[in-house]
């Protein structure tokens, strides 16, 4: 049996958003100050991502201290700078006898067309999504790095709808797996127990979900310019003992999560990343833990949908229910 629980409620992480809401930005950390084995899957075809690199199995550092999910396309990669001057001054990171050297792994998503793109997360804002995850001040919906996050795009961004950011954790015993993601598809988002479109692209007057997956098909031939401003990008957490090699194939596993909620997902244009970060504290099946893992990001993706709101202009769930 498994029951939900806060995802703040975990122990040795810290989670914290900031955002420029006039902007349409922002950024979220999930910060592991005592260090957590990490593994990461990219499958999208159009990713913007920091240190994925070094957690390939054969490479050297072992643990890392942060992931940094962040609007702002590449330049938002910058907040990375905010998040390793903040555990620096704490005196965490990896020992290179000098100085500790914080590892800070991330992902970003495009949100440059929702609000103002001459304003990006920067320094500042990556440190102030520290302070906030000290205090564990932390939202979903229209929030950090899903401010912007818009859903839907495939027939233009006069018919999208507003995504977000989304958590979702379950208990399974001592065990623990949570999610969180930033929901900015090309596609839509669909309940997966029936396959209704729960938020995509639209038409008004009357109110009708275009489905994506339908226009694709129909429109092979001629796909037009799809780079509309996509990706979605997430983390699991879990106090599960892993091995850099088993948070690999966990962070892989997740990706189901995606595909079962998100119409189509891990397209061209889309940059779907997942990290995986490992605590350490409890023995765990690495199976039990990936299938969790998978059904966190899929309810994570819903709620990130179902608790956006309104900004810019865009419409969100809770517009049309």
């Amino acid at each position: 049996m498994t029951k939900e629980i806060p995802i703040t409620g975990m122990t040795d992480i810290k989670i914290g958003n900031a955002q420029n809401l006039d902007a349409a930005t922002g950024c979220t950390v999930i910060l592991c100050e005592q260090g957590a084995v990490a593994g990461v899957d990219v499958r999208g075809g159009a990713p913007g991502t920091r240190e994925t690199d070094l957690l390939r199995p054969e490479n050297h550092v072992g643990k890392i201290h942060a992931v940094l999910l962040t609007g702002g396309s590449a330049f938002g990669l910058d907040a990375a700078a905010g998040v390793m001057a903040y555990l620096e001054e704490k005196g965490i990171g990896f020992d290179v006898g000098v100085t500790k050297v914080p590892i800070v792994a991330g992902a970003v998503l495009f949100d440059l067309n929702c609000g103002d793109h001459r304003v990006r997360p920067d320094k500042k804002m990556g440190y102030q999504a520290c302070i906030a995850a000290e205090r564990q001040i932390f939202d979903e919906g229209s929030a950090g790095a899903g401010t912007g996050a818009t859903v839907g795009k495939f027939f233009g961004m006069n018919h999208a709808m507003k995504g977000g950011l989304g958590a979702y954790c379950l208990k399974a015993g001592d065990l623990l797996v949570g999610a969180v993601v930033a929901v900015n598809c090309l596609g839509d988002v669909v309940d997966p127990c029936n396959g209704q479109i729960l938020a995509g692209a639209f038409q008004d007057n009357p109110f009708v979900f275009l489905n994506s997956e339908n226009g694709m098909i129909q429109q092979y031939a001629q796909p037009g310019n799809l780079f509309s401003g996509n990706t979605t990008i997430g983390v699991i957490v879990t106090n599960a003992v892993m091995t850099k090699a088993q948070a690999n194939k966990v962070a892989s596993m997740a990706h189901d999560g995606y595909a079962r909620t998100m119409r189509p997902a891990h397209t061209m244009v889309d940059g779907d990343t997942i990290f995986s970060l490992a605590l350490g504290q409890v023995a765990a099946d690495i199976n039990a833990v990936g299938l969790l893992a998978a059904r966190v990001v899929e309810q994570a993706v819903i709620r990130a949908v179902k608790q956006a709101t309104p900004l810019c202009g865009y419409k969100c769930y809770r517009d049309f229910v």
